[in-house]
């Protein structure tokens, strides 16, 4: 089983950015993703950004493209979500998650960190 705990949420006006980090503990294997999602008050959970662990390859919904970026440092089993021009829409808690599938949506994830707030002030 493999533990998640992100880190660097908090406060930001709109237009700015925040950096967020996700540490694994644990085995992460090579055909693992680690995938970033998000989850407002009152909304469902919802994809971000995904990374396959090997190959680095990314994949982003269709409200982040251009403005996030997602990347992985294998050697400190750690996982980063760049998130710039932000939006007071973006406001919400994101989770880190582990998949051994080419999956989008969150019940193909077998694990998740605790999540971090981020909150974009208009």
């Amino acid at each position: 089983q493999v533990q998640l705990v992100e880190s660097g949420g908090g406060l930001v006006q709109a237009g700015g950015s925040l950096r967020l980090s996700c540490a694994a503990s644990g085995r992460i294997y090579s055909n693992y993703r680690m995938g970033w999602f998000r989850q407002a008050p009152g909304k469902e959970r919802e994809f971000v950004a995904v990374i396959t662990w090997s190959a680095g390859r990314t994949y982003y919904a269709d409200s982040v493209k251009g403005r996030f970026t997602i990347s992985r440092d294998n050697t400190k089993n750690t996982a980063v979500l760049q998130m710039d021009s932000l939006k007071p829409e973006d406001t919400a808690v994101y989770y880190c998650a582990v998949s051994r599938y080419p999956a989008l949506e969150p019940g193909s994830y077998d694990s998740w960190g605790q999540g971090t707030q981020v909150t974009v002030s208009s």
